[in-house]
């Protein structure tokens, strides 16, 4: 998967101008999931504050982010590309291996993840997942599967789901995760 971020910012005159143009340093393919790959391309802290505290619209907030998962009033972007289901039930798959390189790979996103129904979770924001290409399918608390196809936009509402690739070829979302109050 290859994502390339294209960052603005002002000049010293206070014009816009380009400051960054390459992949975004928080990139991750999985050695213990070949095919899963991430990308935190942006995030911003409460109030549209760069997430980590920067001060100049020059600076880079990706690496300092601690979760992936927004405080309120805070915004991630996330790039997934999903492998087909099979690379879970290939028998060289180990998923204790998996979750230590996820828990890693997306700190606060992670933990959320389910131990005992894999792929579930929950987080306290509001997700604008967009299905870029291949296709998924949204899984909810009940065992619902919704099939999404390319152009396809999901509004996640802090619900319990899971992402699935029935197909056999990866598949591309884009989430943009809105940090809302976990108390509701």
């Amino acid at each position: 998967m290859q994502v390339r971020r294209v960052v603005t910012g002002r000049g010293p005159a206070g014009t816009s101008i380009v400051t960054g143009v390459g992949e975004p340093p928080r990139s991750h393919a999985y050695e213990r999931v070949p095919g899963l790959t991430e990308a935190l391309v942006w995030a911003t802290d409460p109030a549209g504050a760069p997430a980590g505290g920067q001060r100049s619209t020059d600076d880079d907030p990706t690496p300092s982010v601690r979760s992936y998962v927004p405080a309120a009033g805070g915004t991630r972007l996330i790039w997934l590309q999903l492998p087909p289901d099979a690379a879970f039930a290939d028998p060289a798959f180990d998923p204790v291996a998996a979750r230590a390189e996820q828990l890693d790979a997306s700190p606060g996103l992670a933990e959320r993840f389910e131990l005992d129904a894999p792929g579930m979770h929950a987080t306290p924001t509001v997700d604008y997942a967009i299905v870029v290409d291949g296709e998924l399918w949204l899984e909810l608390d009940d065992g619902q599967e919704t099939p999404l196809r390319p152009g396809d936009v999901v509004v996640q509402r802090g619900t319990r789901h899971a992402w699935r690739n029935h197909g056999t070829a990866p598949a591309t979302l884009a989430v943009v995760l809105i940090g809302v109050d976990e108390q509701g």
